[in-house]
């Protein structure tokens, strides 16, 4: 099933008092987006467990409250890649955000620009690159997914540059697509022309595999960046390069030493391998490798300020957060957008207050009942 623009139920024009947290969002999406398109954006990989193992590891840790502190001169403030933050809070990206609302990545931008919010903008936007940065002055950065010709990929990378991007995020852990069961069943295909920043280039050419070769190995991975491609967009700009997708600690190792800028700790939301651990669960330890001054940032399962303040216990700088925005989006435009990100940071200061952290930096593994997570509540 799919609809037209002009059959979407209109969008939310207020925050209904019932609408308290993220999770709500999620669940009045329903209503306003077609089943399949949900079931896109919603869905995982395979069975899902990935998907499922990123929430139930958040769950399964546990925070000590401290009592009597003065958190009067609180704060959330933060800064990240040379960027001063009201907020860890980081909108990832998150493509063809057309499909759940008319204005797309430019609502998303409005909304995020509201809450003083640092935005990731897709290469598979709905819209071109340039025109979301235009619709905001929030800090905004541009992932970028690697093309199979180097001029194409210099060519979005030089884009973003001019339309003022600060940041450059390569996304490098799903250079082959894992299989979406939930997806394939509910019979979702993208529209045609639905990455805006991709219109202007040539279809790749047809690569013709000799018998008996493999799609995968010598079809679509023969495609796929290799560190060496790494340390050649390096050296393609000044902007601070981050890689996206990172769960080993060598491999963040790595990206440290051939000068990126950082990584993102993240299983792709549980749409890569779905047996992969959950973001949180690898975080530490990439921490460990990396050292105290390397920027991580974790993406995948967050829900909650809680949620924020457990991946900043456990060494993250700053968390993105994805399907929540696309699921605000979709019930009320910018104006969800905005509201979304503003209770996670209410709860964020909440959680702060109730744990006796006046700021980011008093925050750490001391507050969680067990750092490690092994829990006995633990599904």
């Amino acid at each position: 099933m799919s609809w037209s623009a002009s059959e979407w139920p209109a969008k939310l024009t207020h925050i209904p008092p019932e609408l308290v947290c993220v999770e709500d969002y999620e669940r009045l999406a329903a209503q306003f987006v077609p089943e399949s398109v949900l079931a896109y954006f919603s869905g995982g990989s395979a069975d899902e467990h990935g998907l499922v193992r990123n929430r139930q590891r958040f769950t399964a840790r546990q925070l000590y409250s401290r009592v009597l502190a003065d958190v009067s001169q609180g704060s959330t403030r933060c800064r990240l890649l040379g960027q001063e933050l009201e907020h860890p809070l980081v909108l990832a990206p998150l493509a063809y955000q057309g499909l759940v609302h008319p204005q797309g990545e430019l609502d998303t931008a409005r909304g995020a620009e509201a809450v003083d919010a640092c935005m990731a903008v897709s290469t598979l936007s709905s819209y071109r690159l340039e025109d979301i940065a235009a619709h905001s002055s929030a800090p905004q950065w541009f992932q970028l997914y690697w093309q199979e010709r180097r001029a194409d990929t210099l060519s979005l990378l030089r884009r973003a540059e001019r339309a003022g991007y600060s940041a450059l995020l390569l996304t490098v852990d799903v250079p082959v697509q894992a299989l979406r069961n939930r997806q394939q069943r509910s019979g979702f295909q993208l529209p045609a022309q639905a990455a805006a920043n991709l219109s202007e280039f040539a279809s790749p050419a047809t690569v013709e595999l000799a018998p008996g070769a493999s799609r995968v190995f010598q079809g679509i991975m023969a495609q796929a960046p290799s560190w060496q491609d790494i340390a050649w967009l390096r050296q393609q700009t000044d902007l601070p390069l981050l890689l996206k997708g990172v769960t080993h600690p060598d491999d963040a190792v790595r990206a440290r030493e051939l000068g990126c800028a950082g990584v993102v700790v993240s299983n792709h939301g549980g749409r890569a391998l779905d047996s992969l651990p959950a973001s949180i669960d690898v975080l530490a330890a990439v921490r460990m490798a990396v050292g105290a001054e390397f920027p991580l940032l974790l993406d995948g399962g967050v829900r909650s300020g809680e949620d924020v303040f457990k991946a900043l216990a456990l060494g993250a700088d700053a968390v993105m957060v994805g399907r929540p925005q696309v699921f605000a989006l979709a019930v009320a435009g910018a104006l969800g957008v905005a509201h979304m990100l503003r209770s996670l940071r209410e709860e964020l200061e909440v959680t702060m207050s109730l744990c006796g952290c006046a700021n980011l930096a008093a925050i750490g593994p001391q507050s969680l009942v067990n750092p490690a997570g092994e829990l006995s509540c633990c599904v």
